[in-house]
Parts: structure tokens; C-alpha cells; sequence
């Protein structure tokens, strides 16, 4: 892998992450661009205790552009973009209408392949591979960030999720805090913790899972289950079997498995309900330790976390999504239409021949 890191137009930073070591980046962004402006504020709810970001700039992003303006692609053919260079593997910048800026933390963008009309399922696996690292290098470098707490990478995929540019990326949000649902993990491992007389509960529920009928795909270094609790209709675990607190933590044997197993289960997603349909909405989030201090949670270390990525859709049947109404966005309680086990068994029927 090569990394070269350079700026926007506007000051914004811009990674290539190429497969080649003899790639050459010099492309200039020659875009008249004014340096951006944000307005992220962190807002702290007494009652809740969790934080709400408020972005107001955001209402002036980019809103499902043609293909041929898409701000995702090479600059080609005299129309400027994002990326200054005609091709690229995988690149990373600095999102232009980010949710947290400055002291509130950091966003970047994260453009899986040049091609547009791709998904990340189309991805080689050294092209996945490289995808990884990526993660992975911008995961070491925002944890340095005197602001940043926890680092978030993520996929929204799909127009249903909320996706408002086609081109197949993610992101990274660089918190300045622990998100509240690391916060519940931590409390529960701590809880285990000590009335266990020391037992992991991620090394708990792993066992456990491996044991059970959700197992969807296992490897050497790699499993991946739909939870006995899960939330969504369609929703899947995806663990390291030895584990680790972060990105940073795989060994090579974990990563060289890693593009065989992830692109198997994406390819299982749009295979779900049927021939035909439409590609299947999912979002894919790695759950990370943050990189701040534990001492709120007794006696856990950031060792005890357990890395690991969910991956889920939101459509329940051909046709139909499942919309968080009353009980879920109300009182936080999720009904599954979909039993685990039913689930689970779909995922293992539609595997790759």
C-alpha cells in the first residue's frame, strides 16, 4: 500500500491509498473554492445523557446529483471533482459538510473505488484489503487528535438509509466523546465483570453465538452470526475470533482473511429477497474502544472491548422497510419482525455457489 496525503482547493485534506507503490499523485485541485465553513456544535441532553451534534451548514450539502456530476469521481474530461486525480484506488478527505468540525471532532469521506456504478460487494479482495487498511490508518491517525475520543467507520448504503450521493463510499466520525451506545456495551461489560469474578462478556456471547443455529459464515479468524437479541429484520455480527480492542489490533492472518468473509456476507445481503429486486439497503458499522479514559466503567480496560462490525438492513420483505415508529424511536424498544434463527437460516441458503 502507498499513502499520499495532500490538500483541497480549500484546505481540506486528501489521501490516495493506492495498490501500487510506484503510483504517482500530483494532481492539483484547481476548483475556486473558499475554505469552509462550519457551525458543529456538541449538545449535551441532561435527562438522557447522551450528545446531539447540531449541524446547520448541513442543509446546503450536495443532494443526489446526476452520475455526471457526481462530486465522488476522478476529474476527468475537464469536469472538477473531489479528486483531482483521473483515477484512484481508494481515496479519503476531509467531508466538505461535515457533522463535527474543530473541537467537535472530525469527518472524512471515504470513496471505496473510482467506479461509480459499483458497490462495495464488487470490490476484489485486494481492492477490500486496501479498503481496510484505510480504515485502519485513519483510525491510528484520528486517535491523536487532541479532540478525538472514538473513531467510527461506517457504511450507509442505499437511497432507503439516507444515502444522498450514489458513488460507493463511507465515512469516519471522529468523536470528542464516547458514544452512548459504546457507553452501554462498557457498562455491561463491566457489569459481567464483576459478577463473573472476572469473565469477558464479548468472549461470553462470541462462545455462545458459535454454539447456536444463527452461525451465518465462519473462517479460520473470522465469524460472523445474526444475534440471539437482534434488532433489525436482516442483521449481522461480524467478530475477529481472537479479540481486539480496534482496527489496529488484527494481526495479518485476520486481515488477509477478512475481504473473503466481509465480501461473502455482502454478496448474501443482496441475495436475500430474491432475483429482481432491487440492491439491498444495509448499513456497516465497526464498533470500536475508544481511545479516551475507562475510569467510569469499573475496571474495564480498553483491552476488554471486543472490535467488531454490524452489519444490517432495514428492509424487512420485498417491498416493505421496517420504520422505527412508537416503541422504537419512542422508548428505544425494537420489535423484530423477523425471527433471528429465520433470519440467520436465509443468510446461509443464498451463500455464493
Amino acid at each position: 500500500m502507498k499513502k499520499t496525503s495532500t490538500r483541497l482547493a480549500d484546505g481540506r485534506e486528501l489521501i490516495y491509498y493506492d495498490l501500487r507503490d510506484d503510483t504517482v499523485r500530483g494532481a492539483v485541485d484547481h476548483r475556486p473554492l473558499e475554505r469552509t465553513v462550519t457551525t458543529s456544535e456538541i449538545r449535551h441532553d441532561p435527562l438522557l445523557g447522551d450528545a446531539v451534534a447540531i449541524a446547520s451548514h448541513r442543509q446546503g450539502r450536495t443532494y443526489h446529483p446526476p452520475a455526471d456530476e457526481c462530486p465522488l469521481c476522478p476529474t476527468r474530461d475537464g469536469r472538477l471533482s473531489e479528486i483531482p486525480d483521473s483515477s484512484y484506488d481508494v481515496v479519503v478527505f476531509e467531508n466538505r459538510f461535515p457533522s463535527l468540525a474543530q473541537d467537535s471532532g472530525r469527518c472524512e469521506v471515504v470513496c471505496f473505488t473510482s467506479d461509480h456504478d459499483a458497490s462495495f460487494a464488487d470490490l476484489s479482495e485486494d481492492q477490500a484489503r486496501l479498503v481496510l487498511e484505510a480504515w485502519t490508518d485513519r483510525t491510528s491517525e484520528l486517535s491523536h487528535l487532541p479532540s478525538v475520543e472514538q473513531v467510527f467507520c461506517f457504511e450507509n448504503r442505499g437511497e432507503e438509509i439516507g444515502v444522498t450521493l450514489g458513488h460507493p463510499h463511507g465515512q469516519i466520525y471522529a468523536y470528542p466523546f464516547t458514544t452512548p451506545r459504546t457507553a452501554l456495551m462498557l457498562r455491561s461489560l463491566a457489569t459481567h465483570k464483576e459478577a463473573t469474578g472476572g469473565e469477558n462478556l464479548f468472549d461470553a456471547v462470541l462462545e455462545r453465538e458459535l454454539a447456536d443455529e444463527r452461525v451465518v459464515l465462519e473462517g479460520e479468524h473470522w465469524a460472523a452470526f445474526v444475534p440471539y437479541a437482534a434488532h433489525w429484520p436482516y442483521e449481522v455480527h461480524l467478530y475477529p475470533k481472537r479479540r481486539v480492542p480496534d482496527l489496529l489490533g488484527l494481526d495479518e492472518p485476520a486481515r488477509t482473511e477478512f475481504p473473503q468473509v466481509y465480501l461473502e456476507l455482502l454478496k448474501r445481503f443482496d441475495r436475500i429477497f430474491g432475483e429482481g429486486e432491487p440492491p439491498t439497503p444495509y448499513i456497516a458499522a465497526w464498533h470500536q474502544a475508544p481511545f479516551g479514559t475507562l475510569d467510569e466503567f469499573d475496571g474495564v480496560t480498553r483491552d476488554d472491548f471486543a472490535l467488531h462490525l454490524e452489519l444490517f438492513t432495514i428492509r424487512r420483505t420485498s417491498g416493505k422497510l421496517k420504520f422505527l415508529a412508537g416503541s422504537e424511536s419512542g422508548m428505544s424498544v425494537f420489535i423484530n419482525d423477523v425471527p433471528p434463527e429465520r433470519a440467520a437460516r436465509r443468510l446461509r441458503e443464498v451463500a455464493s455457489s
